[in-house]
């Protein structure tokens, strides 16, 4: 398995560059849709948020011709263009996954820093293969076929915490999630033990925010942040509602950083997050 493309955060330093240089012309994003024949507001408005899977570069050499820009930032926006049209692993899996998780996956892949919080499920990163197959298995209407891609979906994504430099994970996970069962006890036997395990990595961090740190703001759903290198403001918060939820905007982003800090500081440290989970697995025996 390889690393991410890097598809996903060019197209957003793409989008964010399109962005600046649109406002520095003066104008809105109708106005550079309907001054250029095959461009539209709506297509403006996703260029400039990353959300176009393949950037046609003619699109965009027209909208830099529009903004007056000319020359060597011309042609390394264009080269940014053309880097964003690669395509990642999960390409494969197009007839089997939604578009917008298509896009999860890709800047997932290419983060520096991933914070997930789930209230009712093991994060996907750190599933085993048995526990990600119980979990998929309880979407209704799917074929053993599709529900064994699923799983290696999940499990080709694992592979970031492999590579040679692999991303900063720190999931927060709700003391529900290790008490829900999947896939029977010793499913559920398995995959505390990896969640253990897994927790030694230097990479990674877990806490468990325990029943007893009572009502909390996020309880009603869970999310992600991902934080990406460079001196740009491309983090993204992700929520897993269905259809997912992309948040960029700058104010968005920080809000779920603060909500996570929120929820760090209440859950159990790393430590007690070891004897927790040890004592919810040793249940199970």
């Amino acid at each position: 398995m390889t690393n991410g493309s890097g598809s996903m955060v060019s197209r957003r330093r793409l989008g964010i560059e399109l962005r600046r240089l649109r406002e520095n012309a003066g104008l809105s994003m109708e106005e550079a849709g309907n001054r250029l024949d095959d461009l539209s507001q709506p297509k403006v408005s996703r260029l400039e948020r990353g959300r176009v899977q393949r950037p046609r570069i003619g699109d965009v050499r027209a909208l830099l011709e529009l903004y007056g820009v000319t020359g060597t930032d011309a042609e390394a926006l264009l080269e940014l263009a053309r880097g964003s049209r690669g395509k990642g692993w999960w390409n494969s899996y197009a007839d089997l996954l939604p578009e917008w998780f298509h896009g999860y996956v890709g800047l997932e892949a290419d983060a520096a820093e991933v914070s997930n919080f789930e209230p009712q499920l093991v994060p996907g990163l750190l599933q085993t293969e048995a526990y990600a197959r119980a979990v998929i298995r309880t979407s209704p209407g799917m074929t053993d076929d599709e529900v064994e891609r699923k799983v290696t979906v999940r499990t080709n994504r694992q592979e970031l915490l492999h590579r040679e430099q692999p991303p900063k994970v720190w999931a927060i996970v709700d003391e529900a999630a290790l008490r829900r069962p999947f896939g029977g006890n010793g499913v559920m036997r398995l995959q505390l033990d990896h969640l253990a395990d897994v927790a030694s990595e230097p990479n990674v961090v877990i806490q468990v925010l325990p029943f007893d740190a009572g009502a909390h703001p996020a309880v009603t759903g869970g999310f992600i942040v991902l934080g990406f290198p460079g001196t740009e403001n491309i983090d993204v918060a992700y929520l897993d509602a269905h259809g997912g939820l992309f948040l960029d905007e700058p104010p968005d982003v920080a809000w779920y950083r603060e909500l996570f800090d929120h929820l760090r500081a209440r859950a159990a440290d790393p430590d007690r997050t070891r004897e927790l989970i040890g004592k919810v697995a040793k249940e199970l025996t």
